[in-house]
């Protein structure tokens, strides 16, 4: 209908009254003008807004509220000076009990409408221990383009070529200048504060994402909750050690750093990894504790971020698994071995496939540190290995990247048609979509979200399936 219902036209620029009804995945308010949907940025269910359309599409529109003329009673007020502006966190304007129900529906509306599946019973998501200070890395992108906040127009003229904080939402060279970000421990803004002080007052220029000139890229800082220690890791455009002689000073006089880094990397792309790596304090790692394990932090490897939710959703899965000493898993997308770690200590063996050939090096280094030995690790693509991989495992544990599974690996799952399968996701619709092929064989027997990411619309969700009988008889028929 192009936006237009009972004789109404939705046009960009239009500032329209509607009331949000719900929320929708990646967290906007959905709101309808006479039947059209606008999705309304900010937007809390039972909110009545004026709002103005930025965005047309055929089917939907976006908008931006310009005035809340009735809050609903589930909006509460946001601690953080930058929320709204930032893109680090979407709902901290939503009481923690309404994100948790939102998360859910976010779930159960997946299964049902994208997945195909039959309304499906969805547990109440499990908390966070901590809803603020909970995140262990922070990433911060130094800027040539500061993006200044309202309050900051005040006709007083403004430095807007530094800036060391977070990216703008949508924008890949606009970065909010940041002096404390909620979400990560409160020593760590300090650190951020003497880092980007010590960079400014050097002299040498924030790295312009579009003239791909300058000095200083990023700034990643990881807090280890065991020893309640930090690593603090510069990522440069080229080496230049009298430039970090400030920053390193400054960090070792703030106290709790254990290892400082220097990452160098002359690519073009935003992503904050060095091609080389000089460290200038310590061993250039950290170690943490996921549970009664401990793993090792290099600085580019992945870790849970939320190391206590972590170990929540982890017991989900060993709850899942059912293991009883002499069952065989293989974990599909296994990373630093953080899951077969974990499982290891009830399961015969257990058998990681992961791609990553730093990701396999670590998971074997930290099988060493706590003393595991029934884990081996398959390096390589994950359809590849299934392919020879000889003897079917037990149980099957997945958890794979945003983007779910290839088909060839759903594929090869309905081949080896183990008794049991543990999916975890971090992204419901494709979550739903793998679900609605390995129903062929399977079925759904629990479904557990956790809540590993408050005040942003991400969950973690961890799924149990069990194999049909109908597939065992089928299995038995085929190799008669």
């Amino acid at each position: 209908m192009g936006g237009k219902e009972n004789g109404m036209t939705v046009r960009k620029g239009q500032e329209l009254e509607m009331t949000v009804e719900k929320t929708a995945y990646r967290g906007m308010g959905v709101a309808r003008v006479e039947g059209f949907v606008v999705f309304v940025n900010g937007g809390v269910p039972g909110d009545v807004v004026k709002a103005r359309i930025q965005r047309k599409k055929r089917s939907f529109a976006e908008a931006q509220i310009v005035e809340v003329l009735s809050g609903s009673q589930d909006r509460c007020s946001p601690p953080c000076r930058y929320f709204g502006f930032c893109g680090g966190c979407q709902w901290q304007h939503i009481a923690y009990g309404k994100q948790l129900a939102y998360k859910k529906e976010h779930v159960a509306e997946s299964l049902i409408h994208i997945g195909g599946l039959d309304p499906v019973s969805v547990r109440d998501p499990i908390p966070s221990p901590d809803l603020y200070g909970y995140r262990n890395k922070m990433e911060f992108s130094f800027s040539d383009r500061r993006w200044l906040l309202p309050e900051e127009f005040d006709g007083k003229p403004a430095e807007t070529d530094f800036a060391l904080g977070l990216h703008v939402p949508g924008t890949f060279n606009k970065v909010i200048d940041i002096d404390r970000c909620l979400l990560q421990n409160e020593h760590g803004n300090r650190l951020l504060k003497e880092a980007k002080r010590c960079a400014f007052e050097s002299g040498l220029p924030a790295y312009g994402l579009k003239s791909h000139r300058g000095f200083w890229r990023f700034l990643t800082l990881r807090h280890s909750r065991a020893d309640d220690n930090w690593m603090v890791n510069l990522i440069t455009s080229v080496e230049e050690p009298r430039a970090l002689d400030r920053v390193l000073d400054a960090v070792k006089v703030a106290g709790r750093v254990k290892t400082v880094v220097n990452s160098i990397t002359s690519r073009a792309s935003g992503v904050a990894v060095g091609e080389s790596r000089n460290i200038l304090m310590g061993e250039g790692f950290l170690t943490d504790e996921i549970g009664p394990f401990s793993f090792r932090i290099s600085p580019d490897s992945f870790f849970q971020v939320n190391p206590p939710a972590a170990e929540m959703l982890y017991r989900v899965v060993e709850k899942y698994a059912e293991l009883d000493g002499g069952t065989d898993v293989l974990d599909l997308y296994s990373g630093t071995g953080t899951i077969p770690i974990f499982l290891a200590r009830k399961a015969a063996t257990v058998t990681g496939i992961e791609m990553s050939r730093d990701a396999v090096e670590d998971a074997v280094q930290n099988c060493t540190m706590n003393g595991v030995d029934n884990c081996r690790f398959l390096c390589g693509d994950t359809g590849d290995m299934l392919v020879g991989l000889g003897a079917r495992p037990d149980v099957v544990v997945i958890d794979p990247p945003r983007a779910g599974m290839h088909k060839d690996v759903t594929s090869r799952i309905l081949e080896m048609l183990p008794e049991r399968i543990v999916y975890v996701s971090c992204n419901p619709t494709t979550l739903a979509r793998d679900l609605s092929v390995l129903g062929a064989a399977y079925e759904l027997r629990d479904v557990q979200p956790v809540d590993m990411f408050p005040h942003t619309f991400h969950i973690e969700t961890v799924v149990l399936l069990v194999r049909a009988k109908k597939s065992v008889d089928n299995s038995i028929c085929s190799t008669v």
